[in-house]
């Protein structure tokens, strides 16, 4: 496994010879998961278990003025969410520090942000290194519920057509309030017209998180690189539906003394106080789950998903047996 260090090489464009620098950052794109999904109050514990409504109430007509009026039952599951851990640690030696005219450290604390949200939406939108104790990402929920469809080409019916993956949600017993996809998606709905000519895909008059529109509803468009169109070109859904809860916010805490090992081999890589070096340690836990409850359109749960995906019709490249 390779460890990575800040070294006066990578540093080299923050520590000025004579000329002053000005350091340009670019917009560090976060979680779109986390801001679109709905938050629950924080976890006071590594666990936290939702009541899930499971069974719907029967109400029956009375037979004459003395029949026998009839009982129902309402029945609740439980969802748990697991608060998993996130961590990287940073590690510089003091004489790059001393040589920069920057704070280093405020320059890669949003870096790291990013890095996380990149991380949180590539385990919870497309179950990328997804921790064993969270549920099934959510594209492949949608996708085993069968809530999806491969691109005809004809982006408005696949879209809002009567088949299209907004009904698809609806049909399931959830509004779609909200719509994600990648920017090469964006130049795509940019084409969208109506029957009359009119853009679907247009800009939002109001001042929103999300400055387009799709269908009526706010479109999103993940800018951490995480987005794969090779799984899925567009999902749409009831982002309510879809909850997290945060055990311990990003913390970060610097250390002068101890050791960093390999977590490959456990051999020691880098001794702080022998080799004079600082690191700095990014940690964050939460988790998420999507209760997907039971409603009168859709009872049945295998059926049933708050999300549906419009995937690509390019053939996916099968593996190559021989490696090549």
């Amino acid at each position: 496994m390779a460890i990575n260090i800040i070294d006066r090489t990578g540093a080299d464009a923050l520590i000025p010879v004579e000329e002053t620098r000005e350091i340009i950052q670019g917009a560090i794109a976060r979680s779109s998961a986390l801001s679109i999904f709905r938050r629950l109050p924080n976890m006071n514990t590594k666990t936290r278990e939702m009541p899930v409504l499971a069974s719907l109430p029967m109400a029956y007509f009375v037979n004459g003025d003395t029949g026998m009026k009839q009982t129902t039952k309402v029945t609740w599951d439980k969802k748990k969410i697991v608060a998993e851990e996130l961590a990287v640690i940073v590690p510089i030696p003091k004489n790059v520090l001393d040589d920069s005219n920057y704070d280093i450290w405020a320059e890669i604390r949003p870096l790291l942000v990013q890095a996380f949200g990149q991380k949180i939406d590539g385990a919870i939108i497309f179950g990328i290194d997804r921790p064993a104790s969270w549920p099934i990402d959510v594209i492949g929920q949608a996708t085993d519920a069968g809530n999806i469809i491969i691109s005809s080409g004809d982006i408005f019916d696949d879209t809002l057509g009567v088949n299209g993956v907004y009904t698809l949600v609806e049909q399931d017993g959830f509004d779609v309030n909200g719509a994600m996809g990648s920017v090469v998606m964006k130049a795509v709905l940019r084409g969208l017209r109506d029957l009359n000519g009119r853009p679907l895909f247009e800009p939002s008059m109001k001042n929103d998180a999300a400055p387009y529109v799709l269908g009526g509803v706010p479109m999103y468009f993940p800018m951490n690189g995480v987005w794969d169109d090779s799984i899925a070109q567009l999902l749409v859904g009831d982002m309510s539906q879809a909850v997290y809860s945060i055990r311990q916010d990003i913390s970060f805490e610097i250390f002068d003394t101890g050791v960093i090992q390999d977590p490959s081999t456990r051999e020691i890589v880098y001794n702080l106080l022998q080799q004079d070096m600082v690191a700095l340690r990014a940690v964050m836990r939460l988790g998420w789950q999507l209760p997907n409850p039971i409603n009168a359109l859709n009872t049945d749960g295998s059926t049933r998903c708050p999300f549906a995906v419009l995937k690509s019709d390019a053939p996916e490249e099968p593996d190559d047996p021989d490696g090549g």
